[in-house]
C-alpha cells in the first residue's frame, strides 16, 4: 500500500461503517416507524375523530340548565364509590356537561344532560378510543418498557435519517435528478433508490422534529428531562405533558386521596367531596360562574382542592398548547390569580409549541396535513429500504451493504452518534450493547462476520 493510498482507506472504513450502521438501523427501526406513522396519523385527527365520536351529546338542551353541583352529584352516583375529579366547562349552554369522576388512578367520563340531569353515556378515560391510541402510539400498551422500547426505536431513526442524510450528499458533479427529485423512467433498481434517498431528504427535517418534539414524553428520556430541570432550578410545579401512563396513574391516585381526605365524614350528595365547599350558593357553582367569565380556550377542566384551604384549579386543555391559561378559583368564586401560557419557563413554552406542532394543533388542518405528509413519507422510506435490500440482497447473506466510494469527513458523523448517545441516555445504553454484541458474536461464530457482510479489516 503506498502512502497515497492509506488516507483512502482509511476513509473507506469510515464509510463503510455508516453504511453498517444506516442498515441497521434501518433493520431495527422499520417496524416500529410503520408503528408510530400510523398510529401517530390516526391521532393527527383527534379533534374530528372526537367531533364525530361524540356528536350526539352536543345540542341537548331546550332550556335552562341545572346547577353545577346537581349535574356533578349525578355523575358521581352515576359511578359507585367515585368522587368528583374534574368539572369540564360545556362549549355550549346546549351541550351535554362532561365530568370526570374516579376512584384511585381510574377516571370515568359521564355525559350528563345539562336540562333534565340524565345520565347519557359514561366510559372509563383510558378506553376512550384516542386514549387507546396515544397509549399504542407512546407505549405499545405495555407501559413503561413499551415507552423504554419506543424511545430507543425513535433514537435509532434518528441515527437511520442521519447516516442517510449523510450517505446521500451529493458528490462533486453531481446532477439534480436522483438529488433533489427521483428519475422516475430509468429503470426499477434506480427508481427505487432515487425514492428512497430523495423522500429522505424532503422529510429528514420534519422527522427529525417530531421525533424530538416527542422526546418530552417518554419515560426515560423524559425522567432524564426532569433530573435536569431539577438540578438547574427549571422545574415546572406541574408540566403540562404526560409524563408516561404510569406516572400519569400515580398523579391520578394521589389526588383522588387527596379530594377524599377533604371529605367530612358526614358528607352527603352521593358522596361528593362537599365538606369544604362555601355555601350558599356550592362552591362549584360559584367556581364554575367564575371560570365562565375567564373565557379560556375550550376544553376547560375545574378541579377541587385537594388540601384544606388550597383553592381551585381551572386549566385550559386546548389542543393548541400554547393557548393553555389556569387559574385559581376561592371556593367562593373569588379569582385568586391567573397564570398565561406567556408567564411560564421558557423551557415549558418551548416544550408546549413542540407538543403542539407534532400534535398537528398549532396551525390546523394545515399542521396536521404537512405532519400526515412527513409521516407518509417515512412510511414509503420503510417500504422503498424493505424493497431495495429485498432486490439486492445475495440469497445466503443478510445483505449489509458493500462500501461505494470514498467520503471524506465521516468522522463528523461519527461524532454526532457520539453527542446523540450523551444526550439521549437509552440510545447510548443500546449503541454500546450493539457494539460489545456485534464484536462478542463475530468472535464466537466467525461464520457470523460472513454471513453479515462485514469485511476483513485487513483486506
Amino acid at each position: 500500500m503506498t502512502p497515497q493510498a492509506r488516507p483512502e482507506r482509511r476513509y473507506e472504513q469510515w464509510y463503510r461503517a455508516v453504511w453498517r450502521w444506516h442498515f441497521y438501523a434501518g433493520l431495527f427501526c422499520v417496524p416500529f416507524v410503520i408503528w408510530l406513522s400510523v398510529t401517530g396519523g390516526l391521532y393527527l385527527f383527534k379533534p374530528q375523530i372526537e367531533a364525530a365520536l361524540y356528536a350526539p351529546y352536543r345540542n341537548v338542551a331546550t332550556g335552562p340548565s341545572l346547577a353545577p353541583a346537581t349535574l356533578a352529584a349525578r355523575a358521581v352516583a352515576a359511578v359507585p364509590g367515585s368522587v368528583l375529579h374534574k368539572y369540564v366547562l360545556p362549549e355550549s349552554p346546549r351541550d351535554a356537561v362532561q365530568i370526570l369522576v374516579g376512584r384511585g388512578a381510574d377516571d370515568v367520563r359521564v355525559w350528563v344532560h345539562p336540562q333534565t340531569g340524565a345520565v347519557l353515556h359514561q366510559v372509563a378515560e383510558e378506553d376512550r378510543l384516542m386514549r387507546l391510541v396515544f397509549r399504542l402510539h407512546g407505549e405499545l400498551l405495555a407501559g413503561d418498557w413499551g415507552s423504554a422500547l419506543v424511545e430507543t426505536a425513535a433514537c435509532w431513526t434518528l441515527v437511520m435519517l442521519l447516516t442517510g442524510l449523510f450517505l446521500w450528499w451529493p458528490r462533486v458533479g453531481a446532477r439534480l435528478a436522483g438529488v433533489l427529485y427521483p428519475r422516475l423512467r430509468a429503470g426499477r433498481r434506480l427508481f427505487w433508490r432515487d425514492i428512497h434517498a430523495v423522500t429522505g431528504l424532503w422529510i429528514t427535517l420534519g422527522a427529525v422534529f417530531l421525533i424530538v418534539s416527542g422526546l418530552p414524553w417518554a419515560n426515560a428520556w423524559g425522567d432524564y428531562f426532569r433530573q435536569v430541570r431539577a438540578i438547574t432550578g427549571t422545574a415546572a410545579a406541574r408540566q403540562d405533558w404526560s409524563a408516561g401512563s404510569g406516572a400519569d396513574a400515580t398523579v391520578r391516585r394521589r389526588d383522588d386521596a387527596a379530594m377524599r381526605a377533604m371529605m367530612s365524614p358526614h358528607a352527603e350528595h352521593h358522596g361528593m367531596a362537599m365538606a369544604h365547599m362555601a355555601a350558599p350558593p356550592a362552591a362549584l357553582d360559584a367556581v364554575v360562574a367564575s371560570s365562565s367569565q375567564l373565557h379560556f380556550a375550550a376544553p376547560v377542566e375545574i378541579s377541587p382542592p385537594t388540601a384544606p384551604a388550597m383553592p381551585w384549579q381551572v386549566r385550559s386543555q386546548a389542543e393548541n398548547r400554547p393557548r393553555r391559561d389556569s387559574a385559581e378559583i376561592a371556593p367562593d368564586g373569588r379569582l385568586i390569580g391567573v397564570e398565561r401560557f406567556a408567564d411560564r419557563h421558557w423551557i415549558d413554552r418551548a416544550v408546549g409549541y413542540g407538543v403542539a406542532i407534532h400534535e398537528g394543533a398549532w396551525a390546523g388542518i394545515a399542521n396536521q396535513l404537512v405532519n400526515l405528509a412527513v409521516l407518509a413519507g417515512l412510511v414509503l422510506l420503510c417500504v422503498s429500504s424493505t424493497i431495495l435490500w429485498w432486490r439486492r440482497r445475495p440469497d445466503t447473506l443478510l445483505g449489509a451493504p458493500n462500501s461505494l466510494a470514498p467520503l471524506r469527513h465521516s468522522w463528523a458523523l461519527v461524532l454526532l452518534v457520539m453527542a446523540l448517545a450523551t444526550l439521549m441516555p437509552l440510545f447510548g445504553l443500546s449503541l454500546a450493547l450493539a457494539l460489545v454484541t456485534e464484536q462478542a458474536l463475530t468472535r464466537a461464530a466467525p461464520q457470523l462476520r460472513k454471513w453479515m457482510g462485514w469485511r476483513d479489516r485487513r483486506t
